[in-house]
């Protein structure tokens, strides 16, 4: 069962974040944080729990380049964000100035990526203040598989459906940025049409 707090936020039922986390364990609120809508909702609390026993607790400061689009080296891991903000930047190319496209708090995961795949980074990100982060490496997640396989089963259901979440956002804005170029071609063949009728009666006199 799903609850929904007064911001709108759903969580799973018996989950929910209080006002008193900042008083609990740093391994507690960090499952707890693991399960919010940033991260991976569709997780129970135990599982959470289970997690973060097997992540590695860092400490990150601030203007720190966590990780570079086009990385790719050390990317088989992931971040659980734990206090503090990140910004993820993205770039036209190589040589162009990294835009920030959205700024991530606490309960957020970066790098899931890598930790499937391996693969060099897609985005930048940095962080904007100093964080606490949890770092799940690949091997640490092959070792959680190996003692606990239903959690590391469920964990990766969530991730991928975290990631399949991601693409179908990611397909929708592709086909809105497609509806609107296809209009705005529209709109210039018109322009070209009537210019050329505009045009056709002059050049032609002259001739």
């Amino acid at each position: 069962m799903r609850v929904v707090d007064k911001a709108g936020r759903s969580y799973n039922a018996g989950t929910m974040p209080d006002t008193t986390h900042s008083e609990l364990p740093a391994q507690e609120r960090a499952a707890h944080q693991l399960i919010t809508p940033d991260a991976l909702v569709q997780l129970s609390l135990a599982d959470a729990r289970e997690v973060v026993r097997y992540m590695q607790p860092q400490r990150v400061d601030a203007g720190t380049a966590i990780f570079r689009a086009g990385e790719s080296a050390d990317v088989d891991y992931m971040l659980l964000v734990i206090d503090g903000d990140v910004t993820v930047e993205s770039q036209a190319s190589a040589t162009s100035e990294g835009m920030v496209v959205t700024v991530l708090g606490a309960g957020s995961l970066i790098g899931e990526m890598g930790l499937i795949d391996g693969e060099p980074r897609s985005a930048t990100c940095i962080a904007a203040t100093d964080l606490s982060v949890g770092k799940l490496s690949r091997k640490a997640l092959a070792q959680l598989i190996k003692d606990k396989p239903a959690v590391g089963a469920r964990l990766l259901l969530a991730i991928s459906k975290r990631l399949s979440d991601h693409l179908r956002e990611a397909n929708r804005k592709l086909m809105t940025f497609t509806q609107v170029s296809r209009a705005l071609q529209q709109e210039l063949d018109a322009v070209h049409a009537v210019n050329r009728r505009l045009l056709a009666p002059k050049y032609g006199a002259d001739d």
